[in-house]
C-alpha cells in the first residue's frame, strides 16, 4: 500500500510539472501569436495546432491530478447520507467502475493511435500526427492508475472504520 500511495505521490509531482511547463508554453505562445498578427501581420503557421494539442495535453493531466486529489467531478447526493463505512464501500466501487470505463477508453485510444500510425497522418510538415495524440491513451492510462489508487485507500479505509466500530 505504501508502494503505491508513493508511486501516486511521484506521478502526482511529474504531472504537475509537466502541467505547468504546457500552462505557460501555451500562454507563451498565444501571446506571441497575438503579438504576430496585431504587430507584424503575420504568426506562426504551426502555432494554433500547437495551441489545440496543448489544450488536450493539458486537459489529460489536469483530469489525472484532479482524479488523484479527489476532486474530480461527482455526484454525492445519495452518499452524503451514507454512514462513513457504506460511504467508502460505495466510494470503492466507484473508482473501480471509473477504472474500468477509462480502461476501456484506454484500450480505444491505443486504436486510434494505431490507426493514425498506420495512415502516416501529419500534424505540420512531417511532424506525424501521434506524437501529439499520444496523450490520449497515456491520460486514460494515468486515470486508471489513479482511480484504482483511489479504489484501495477508500476500501483500505472502509475495512479501518470496520475494525473500530
Amino acid at each position: 500500500m505504501k508502494i503505491l500511495k508513493a508511486v501516486d505521490s511521484i506521478l502526482n509531482k511529474i504531472e504537475g510539472a509537466v502541467l505547468i511547463i504546457l500552462l505557460l508554453t501555451m500562454l507563451i505562445m498565444a501571446f506571441g501569436q497575438v503579438v504576430l498578427r496585431n504587430i507584424f501581420s503575420g504568426g506562426i503557421v504551426w502555432g494554433d495546432i500547437l495551441l489545440r494539442h496543448l489544450v488536450l495535453w493539458i486537459g489529460f493531466l489536469g483530469a489525472a491530478l484532479a482524479t488523484s486529489g479527489e476532486r474530480h467531478i461527482n455526484i454525492d447526493a445519495l452518499t452524503r447520507y451514507l454512514p462513513e463505512r457504506l460511504k467508502r464501500a460505495v466510494g470503492t466501487l466507484t473508482n473501480i467502475f471509473a477504472a474500468f470505463v477509462c480502461f476501456l477508453l484506454f484500450r480505444a485510444s491505443l486504436t486510434f493511435i494505431d490507426f493514425e500510425i498506420a495512415n502516416k497522418n501529419t500534424v505540420f510538415g512531417e511532424v506525424p500526427s501521434w506524437y501529439a495524440q499520444i496523450i490520449i491513451p497515456v491520460g486514460f492510462g494515468l486515470l486508471v492508475f489513479h482511480f484504482i489508487v483511489r479504489a484501495v485507500i477508500d476500501a483500505e479505509k472502509a475495512v479501518q472504520k470496520g475494525a473500530t466500530a
